[in-house]
């Protein structure tokens, strides 16, 4: 009888310990939450670096098609210049004409290209920028955080 009263007591007083040992203290949870944040705040900076390296690649595949469609829009523009050339020493030729009129055109829509290959690159260049802002800030708050 005497056996079963210390068993018994025994095991409540390790049930108890068990019990006891599983609770956690404020300052356990907030440094879990403070290290969840570094953690997502650390893979949002990956992910920034991920996407400016993506651009960057972009970048320069997009300044030879700028500088292409640039060249492109040149010749044209010179093509149409010595086509409107002819036509003006022979206004009366109706097959100079057509030629001064598609060259024209071929002129007007390679300097489309050509703006709108500008155009993508500056908004590149600015999407590159502004990511690398970002990036700097991003690492900046983590350094600041203990």
């Amino acid at each position: 009888m005497k056996m079963n009263r210390i068993l018994g007591t025994l095991g409540m007083m390790l049930i108890t310990m068990s019990l006891s040992a599983q609770v956690v203290s404020k300052d356990s949870i907030n440094t879990l939450k403070a290290e969840k944040e570094q953690i997502e705040a650390n893979k949002k900076l990956n992910d920034r670096k991920l996407e400016l390296a993506k651009l960057e690649n972009e970048l320069e595949k997009k300044t030879r098609d700028a500088e292409k469609a640039a060249d492109n829009a040149q010749k044209s523009a010179d093509e149409n210049k010595r086509m409107a050339e002819k036509l003006g020493d022979d206004p009366q030729d109706k097959k100079l004409a057509r030629r001064a009129s598609k060259s024209a055109s071929s002129a007007q829509r390679d300097a489309k290209r050509a703006r709108k290959a500008s155009d993508d690159l500056d908004e590149l260049r600015k999407d590159i920028n502004s990511l690398r802002d970002k990036i700097a800030s991003d690492e900046s708050k983590l350094t600041v955080r203990p």
